[in-house]
Formats: C-alpha cells, sequence, structure tokens
C-alpha cells in the first residue's frame, strides 16, 4: 500500500483528538491527501456498533463482547475505509486502533493478547499502524481535564474505576516496550501545540 497509517492511543484525557486533528492539518498544508477517523467509529457500520458499546443506557457487555463488538467494528473500518484510503496513497490518522483493544479488553479485562491479536487477525486480516503515539498522562491530571471535557457524563468505558484505568496504563507501557520499532511515547502534559511539535518530530522516522 502506498499510503501512511498513524494511530494514537493512550488513556482517557490525553488528548489524542486534538493531537490527532492538528496533525491532519499539518499534514494536510504539506499537500497530503489525509483521512481523520476514530475507533470504534468510522464508517456507519462501525459508528452503530460505537453506540452499542459505549451508551450509558445500553447493555452492560462483558469483556469477551465487547472485545467481538470491537473486532466486527473494526474490520468493517479497514475494509471500507482505511485500506482503500492508504491504497490509494493517502494518510491515515486514526483515534485508537488495535492497541486500545488490546489494553482495554485484554490488559485491564482480563482477555489474552493472543486471543484480541487473532480476532484481529480475523477481522481486519492483521492491519497494523506504520506508526502509533501513545499520548501519556499523570493520572490526576487526567481527571482533571476528564471532569472539565465531559461535565460528568462520561461513558459507559471513560467512566471506569480508577484502577481499571491503571491497568490500561500499563498495558499501553507494556506494549510500547515491546515494539520500539512501532511506537512513540509522547508526555501529553504541555499545551497543545508543544504537544504537536513532540508528534511533529516523531514523524521524522517516517
Amino acid at each position: 500500500m502506498k499510503g501512511r497509517f498513524i494511530t494514537f492511543e493512550g488513556g482517557e484525557g490525553a488528548g489524542k483528538s486534538t493531537q490527532a486533528r492538528l496533525l491532519a492539518e499539518a499534514l494536510q498544508m504539506a499537500g497530503h491527501e489525509v483521512v481523520i477517523t476514530r475507533e470504534p467509529g468510522g464508517t456507519a457500520g462501525a459508528e452503530a456498533i460505537r453506540g452499542l458499546l459505549l451508551a450509558c443506557d445500553g447493555h452492560d457487555w462483558g469483556p469477551r463482547a465487547e472485545a467481538l463488538l470491537f473486532a466486527a467494528a473494526r474490520a468493517d473500518h479497514v475494509e471500507r475505509l482505511i485500506r482503500p484510503a492508504l491504497t490509494r496513497g493517502a494518510w491515515v490518522i486514526c483515534d485508537r486502533y488495535l492497541d486500545s483493544s488490546r489494553a482495554y479488553q485484554g490488559g485491564a479485562g482480563g482477555l489474552s493478547d493472543e486471543d484480541i491479536l487473532a480476532l484481529h487477525g480475523i477481522g481486519s486480516e492483521g492491519l497494523l499502524p506504520d506508526l502509533t503515539l501513545l499520548l501519556t498522562l499523570d493520572p490526576d491530571l487526567a481527571q482533571r481535564r476528564l471532569k472539565l471535557r465531559d461535565a460528568g457524563q462520561a461513558d459507559r468505558i471513560g467512566g471506569r474505576a480508577v484502577a481499571y484505568h491503571a491497568k490500561v496504563a500499563q498495558a499501553f507501557e507494556r506494549m510500547a516496550a515491546e515494539a520500539p520499532e512501532r511506537f512513540v511515547r509522547i508526555e501529553a502534559a504541555g499545551a497543545p501545540e508543544k504537544v504537536h511539535a513532540l508528534v511533529m518530530a516523531a514523524l521524522e522516522r517516517m
């Protein structure tokens, strides 16, 4: 494939959506075709599954059901949006991807990494990003940001206990350590423009 695939990962409140948008704007100014998307979501089918997964008044899915739903949403997302964009040479920037499933349903939910990767192999033919930018943030600062952003209306997964999110963070750190050729850790505590500068510096490897 001729395009490039970049994902943003990290816990709640790390600023992934903001940094994805800033990177998309920078790449567009440089003359690239850019597709910015998110998970779960990005296509009509995947957005419908997103509603099932995140609604606070919906069914309380267990980690196995969650993993299957995320894999199904991702399969549609990859087939209908991500692969076609990469094939025609676009840069695809995605707010969360496979590694979130590995961290949330795996590291915090108790499923094995092998099971999550097996679902990904079936659903999305194992497609991995060229670069994963892991935004890291002190948990206390993350909580303060979330209170401002959500005004007490966190989604079903974002509103889980602090201990759950601590396990998510540990899983992300483990993945980054195991795959340094794909991951770049970026401290996200600074102002958005300063974090964006770190993001742009990370792209030099590409």
